[in-house]
């Protein structure tokens, strides 16, 4: 691969938000297939691996939330199977670049600790608990076929699998540099799942050089991790700023002030051509494009990631956002077929548009909303705010925590308030209209404001929001807006 080319892998992956403009492909309703309801499996606390009324291929955060649903609705035990490549009852995955990483001496985060649905203050969901639940796991056994027309699954140890209704929830997986560039150098990281933090966490332990490729969500949380483990950090990435399709660049500059004063060295606007390797086999360097290195023992990718969408592509892809095309209720166009998560191309009714999210509180909404549709009568169509954050710097004896939120569209102009410490404030107003709304160290009632103003979106005086003094100022004007 050419470094023009890596340079367009790196600048076309999604390496923070993910909602994506794109025109409806949707069916008149009368045309969408209803789940089929025919397959009934009697109430059991055990039951033949190879029949399940309801099935869900995943083991992230979307498939622990939507079996947390099904025991809400009685319908789980002897019914529910989960099929999951991990090795791991589900679990809220952005632990894994937050606090997993943490060294040994900041009581870094670990299983059981993190098992859905701790991040949204429900019961923790352990293996034990799946059991009482009645619900059969397959661990460690990815789904390689389907046979949509007879209903079943083949997985990778050979089982075949009938269901009933299914609920695709397999996420994503990381964008990789290839091969012949060093993307598989011993030493090179990704980080998707438990494994993934566990092998980098072993080379970090060694580490004394680091360079993290990428400055989106995935880039600024391992770095700030890094830090923790107070390693030489270098963020390289072919931007201009930070969080490039999200922060603005005066917010993107106060962030990567603090960082630098942190120790963390930016590279910004470069392209890498190729990872090195060192005689021992393990990747040395970075070789960027204009023929310079940076030495490093220990290289993270956080480039983006692809939908995973595997042997479902026969359920209908989007064209426009990628992923598993779903309607409101997160049917696919076949008869019992559903895609929650990272994984689905759903209308964001809001915007009217069709958008992929990839985001922890899309895949949990998504997850119980499928659920309840497949299971009741609800029949509204999935009304989804936007919602991303993100929380840096948590670790024992760091001199700040940082923690932002963010509600609703980034489109239009921009007015900023306030100073990075203590808090800082930006709102995204269209034909004088607010569409979304940042807060930098917010308190819970400013933050609890935000969704709201997001969801209204108000008409907002921009000259006023201007002169505000203060983000509490600013915010008041906002509110005094709703």
């Amino acid at each position: 691969m050419s470094s023009a080319a890596v340079r367009r892998l790196m600048a076309s992956v999604s390496s923070s938000l993910s909602i994506k403009p794109g025109r409806s492909l949707w069916r008149p309703r009368s045309q969408i297939y209803q789940p089929s309801r025919s397959f009934v499996v009697a109430s059991s606390s055990s039951f033949a691996n190879d029949n399940c009324e309801f099935v869900i291929v995943g083991g992230g955060n979307a498939a622990g939330y939507a079996a947390r649903t099904f025991v809400e609705h009685g319908m789980a035990n002897g019914k529910l199977c989960i099929v999951s490549k991990e090795a791991y009852a589900p679990y809220e995955r952005p632990a894994l670049t937050k606090g997993y990483l943490f060294p040994p001496d900041k009581k870094p985060a670990r299983l059981p600790g993190f098992h859905t649905c701790v991040g949204s203050g429900g019961e923790r969901q352990t293996p034990e608990w799946y059991k009482q639940q009645g619900i059969e796991m397959l661990h460690e056994d990815p789904v390689t076929g389907i046979d949509m027309e007879k209903q079943t699954l083949t997985t990778n140890s050979g089982k075949l699998l009938k269901y009933g209704s299914l609920i695709v929830a397999t996420g994503c997986t990381a964008s990789r540099f290839p091969e012949k560039i060093g993307g598989n150098l011993p030493g090179v990281h990704y980080i998707r799942d438990v494994a993934d933090a566990d092998s980098l966490i072993s080379s970090l332990e060694k580490a004394q050089k680091v360079v993290v490729v990428g400055g989106g969500y995935i880039g600024m949380e391992v770095a700030a991790a890094a830090v923790g483990w107070k390693l030489d950090t270098t963020v390289i990435f072919p931007e201009e700023h930070l969080l490039q399709r999200l922060f603005t660049p005066s917010l993107a500059q106060k962030y990567e002030e603090l960082y630098k004063e942190n120790g963390v060295n930016f590279l910004k606007g470069v392209s890498i051509k190729n990872l090195e390797a060192g005689s021992d086999g393990r990747v040395a360097a970075v070789k960027l494009e204009d023929g310079s290195t940076i030495e490093a023992d220990t290289i993270i990718i956080g480039i983006g990631a692809k939908p995973a969408v595997g042997p479902f592509h026969k359920a209908g892809l989007s064209t426009t956002v990628g992923g598993i095309q779903v309607d409101g209720q997160f049917r696919t166009g076949f008869p019992g077929i559903f895609a929650i998560g990272d994984v689905a191309a759903f209308p964001l009714k809001m915007y009217d548009r069709i958008a992929r999210v990839e985001h922890v509180d899309h895949a949990r909404r998504s997850a119980q909303h499928c659920v309840k549709s497949l299971l009741t009568v609800q029949t509204h169509t999935y009304d989804y705010l936007p919602h991303f954050y993100s929380r840096v710097f948590e670790y024992e004896g760091s001199p700040r925590k940082v923690w932002w939120q963010f509600y609703g569209d980034n489109v239009g102009e921009i007015v900023e308030i306030g100073s990075f410490d203590p808090k800082i404030v930006s709102f995204w107003i269209e034909s004088g209209k607010l569409k979304g709304v940042l807060l930098e160290s917010g308190s819970p009632e400013e933050f609890q404001l935000l969704p709201k103003l997001a969801r209204s979106q108000p008409v907002i005086d921009k000259a006023k929001l201007q002169n505000a003094s203060s983000v509490e100022e600013a915010l008041q004007i906002a509110q005094t807006s709703l």
